[in-house]
């Protein structure tokens, strides 16, 4: 009765979106074909993931909010389901809730197909009696996989069963959901975009705040792209916890993240900008000897970073004095 009251007063609270849904339900052609929306059981953390042979399917698609939950909305899409969605959620209607007061109120809603999952685990998903074969859904504990347009009815079940047995985090598993999609047969119009989104558990933080958030906007192998754009994600987000720790003045657990940020990547893959800075960091803490290797690795790519070395004593980002620089420079540039 309360989650129902709720939903009410939710579903009046967005009757300013009318206009926005009568345009929206003028959609004639099908965006989406497999997703996935997960809760991580272990850490909290909510995701969704997609592939889709259309074009920036991510940015209509799949949509996460930390502490509050996920939405994939895809078929004869209409992208209003997300941000409805997640602000029933967040208004405390639990995600079989939320889905069903929106179903209700779309007259189009056998040609949609939608899944939820809120911040407690609780998924919903709905597969509508127009969707275009093969299409269907299955919900599990803590996940819900959906696709349409399929070249078979192998598809779901395979990303179930992936998600389910595959060991690590979130985006592992989600990518690994995804992967088995297109192994079982996939779209039957073939791949073109995909995108994967990961929010922490916790409702306090910031709506804009995203673990990951990574888009394939048009490829001929969007989920190889995907995977390559996660794993350049984990390498940034090891640098970002080195960048937290220098401003706390944990130097050594700055240099261990930055240590494992360049250890995730090949050094031309992020044109040397990691092992750069951890360089900077060392030699900002007075061991030029141990920074010189990390600056060569960095310099050998491209010898803009030396005419960057420079500038940084100036505005406080290198306690280094010019013998230091001249001796990093020499030595590291060779």
């Amino acid at each position: 009765m309360i989650a129902n009251h709720r939903v009410g007063l939710g579903l009046l609270a967005l009757s300013a979106f009318a206009p926005h849904l009568a345009a929206q339900r003028s959609a004639r052609r099908p965006v989406n074909t497999y997703s996935i929306v997960a809760v991580d059981s272990a850490t909290g953390e909510i995701g969704a993931a997609v592939q889709s042979h259309w074009f920036s399917v991510g940015a209509i698609v799949t949509w996460a909010e930390p502490g509050v939950g996920a939405v994939a909305t895809q078929s004869f899409v209409d992208p209003s389901y997300g941000p409805r969605g997640l602000y029933l959620m967040r208004s405390g209607s639990p995600a079989p809730a939320a889905l069903a007061a929106l179903l209700r109120a779309d007259p189009d809603s056998q040609v949609r197909q939608v899944a939820m999952i809120d911040a407690s685990g609780a998924v919903a998903s709905h597969t509508g009696s127009r969707n275009i074969p093969a299409a269907g859904n299955r919900t599990g504990r803590w996940y819900s996989v959906q696709a349409n347009l399929m070249r078979n009815d192998r598809v779901w079940p395979a990303m179930a069963h992936a998600f389910e047995t595959t060991p690590g985090d979130l985006a592992t598993r989600m990518l690994a959901a995804l992967d088995a999609a297109q192994a079982a047969g996939g779209d039957i119009r073939g791949q073109q975009s995909a995108a994967l989104v990961v929010v922490s558990g916790d409702r306090g933080a910031r709506p804009w705040e995203k673990l990951f958030d990574v888009r394939v906007e048009d490829s001929p192998d969007p989920l190889g792209e995907l995977r390559r754009l996660v794993t350049v994600a984990r390498a940034y987000h090891a640098a970002t916890d080195g960048d937290n720790y220098v401003t706390a003045g944990k130097i050594d657990s700055a240099l261990a993240a930055y240590r494992r940020a360049s250890e995730i990547l090949p050094d031309s893959a992020t044109n040397g900008e990691l092992a750069y800075w951890v360089g900077v960091t060392l030699a900002d803490q007075g061991r030029v000897a141990e920074s010189i290797p990390w600056f060569r690795r960095a310099f050998r790519i491209d010898r803009s970073w030396i005419d960057l070395l420079r500038r940084l004593p100036g505005v406080g980002l290198l306690r280094a004095d010019a013998a230091a620089l001249a001796r990093i420079i020499r030595e590291a540039g060779e």
